[in-house]
């Protein structure tokens, strides 16, 4: 029997706000508001915000965040914590650059660079998941060790690329189309593919779980150390990708690049959403968080604000964000 015209228009308001209210509580929806409105008022406080090459320069420098952002959300959300990617992001430049120059083929020190990110993600790893040593002390004493080795290796003196490869330039400054930057469209393709492993596919599903609840997970059936062994593996290849582009950009292996990376990567994680308890977030809000901090960081630097200050209000989302996750949690 049809409803009633009083029915219909009752039951459509309350749909309506129903829906509202869904999207209100989804996290990616504030921080798209929060983009929108960031974008809005740079582009009417300074009149070169908004134009082609301002956009494409941060997205192309914001690229670099967002691929290691993947890698180091996808162990936040497995419930452990990985602080080693600045120091690793550095160091892989040095077997790319040494093993290119002294053979002459670009493929080899990219396999070079993600072997040593490969060993380093699965100590992290195994120490982690296996051993049971706490995750920021592991990967706390990885970044200082690699740091290190950096400094020791190199002399603290930057390793230039001597061959000056024209695909190596390419990787970290060339543009599709002559616009878009290259690892901008690299980041896109791999949140992408993340994304779709994430939602659609098993192994991201078990991610979740192991987060949400390792002994629940374990009674799943799921091999929760394989899992969490995994996921370090992931973080270290991730941040070997953005070590690449970085060293591309800057033309050598340089003893301090990378340095305080991690705190970028973990403050756009946090400001994504992604619980640091683990098992909650969502990759497009990590991509919606390296975003704002980007446009924020380029937007105050038009306005001539002096990067201590930039410091202080990137400080200040960052606490933000995580009282804002903990007040979620204990609801």
């Amino acid at each position: 029997m049809p409803q009633s015209p009083s029915l219909s228009a009752a039951a459509g308001p309350r749909s309506v706000s129903e829906f509202a209210v869904a999207l209100s509580r989804r996290n990616e929806v504030a921080l798209l508001i929060c983009f929108v409105l960031l974008v809005a008022f740079f582009s009417l406080a300074s009149d070169n915000f908004l134009t082609t090459r301002n956009i494409t320069n941060v997205l192309g420098q914001a690229s670099l965040a967002m691929v290691a952002g993947i890698g180091l959300a996808v162990v936040v959300i497995s419930g452990e914590i990985d602080v080693s990617i600045g120091s690793l992001a550095g160091a892989v430049a040095i077997p790319l650059v040494v093993v290119m120059n002294s053979t002459g083929s670009l493929e080899l020190g990219i396999a070079a660079a993600l072997l040593l990110a490969l060993i380093v993600g699965a100590v992290n790893g195994y120490l982690a998941a296996y051993v049971g040593i706490n995750s920021l002390i592991v990967t706390l004493g990885s970044l200082f060790v690699i740091r290190g080795g950096v400094y020791l290796y190199t002399g603290q003196k930057a390793i230039p690329d001597d061959l000056m490869l024209e695909s190596f330039y390419q990787i970290g400054n060339g543009r599709l189309f002559g616009v878009v930057p290259y690892p901008a469209v690299m980041a896109a393709v791999l949140l992408a593919a993340f994304i779709y492993v994430m939602r659609h596919r098993p192994f991201g599903r078990q991610i979740y779980a192991v987060g949400g609840n390792q002994e629940v997970a374990r009674l799943a059936g799921y091999d929760v150390r394989w899992v969490k062994f995994i996921c370090f593996i992931i973080s270290a290849l991730l941040a070997a990708v953005a070590g690449i582009l970085l060293s591309s950009r800057l033309g050598s292996a340089v003893h301090v690049a990378g340095l305080g990376f991690e705190f970028q990567v973990v403050a756009a994680v946090v400001l994504g959403g992604v619980s640091l308890s683990g098992g909650v977030g969502s990759l497009f809000g990590v991509a919606l968080g390296v975003l704002i901090l980007s446009f924020l960081a380029n937007g105050l630097g038009m306005l001539n604000l002096a990067t201590e200050w930039q410091l202080v209000v990137t400080g200040i989302i960052i606490i933000a964000a995580v009282a804002f996750d903990e007040m979620k949690r204990r609801r």
